[in-house]
């Protein structure tokens, strides 16, 4: 078990990246069914373990907001690379459990949407693996 110590500011990061993630899965899906993605998607993060699993088990506190997908991006990807940054310097392994779940969360809302994802799901889920590899 890690012993990585986060702080309330980084917790909101992360919190940020993975419940953001959610999202712009969601709005990426809407032609399908965007309730579905985003249920299917947020399971992924309450089913989640150690300590990413426990700072991503309530969306309480991430800093999602905006009017159009555009804008939630421009605070999603950077959460997102932030995210794994942090953690990287921590420890390794929780910066491979945040990818690891962040995949999750792609493939989940990829598998809900009906007839597998669209192009435009696909285009989301390129842009988030940037994030995370940036």
């Amino acid at each position: 078990m890690s012993n990585v110590t986060l702080s309330p500011a980084d917790e909101t990061v992360i919190r940020t990246a993975a419940w953001g993630a959610v999202s712009l899965m969601s709005a990426a899906g809407i032609a399908g069914s965007a309730h579905k993605i985003g249920t299917e998607s947020s399971l992924a993060l309450v089913a989640a373990t150690g300590t990413v699993g426990r700072v991503v088990a309530s969306a309480k506190g991430a800093k999602l907001k905006g009017k159009s997908t555009a804008e939630l991006a421009d605070q999603v990807f950077p959460a997102i690379t932030e995210s794994v940054k942090l953690l990287e310097s921590r420890d390794p392994a929780e910066a491979q459990e945040f990818r690891n779940l962040i995949g999750i969360v792609v493939a989940s809302a990829n598998r809900a949407h009906r007839g597998g994802p669209s192009p435009v799901m696909e285009d989301m889920a390129r842009k988030i693996d940037e994030a995370m590899n940036a």
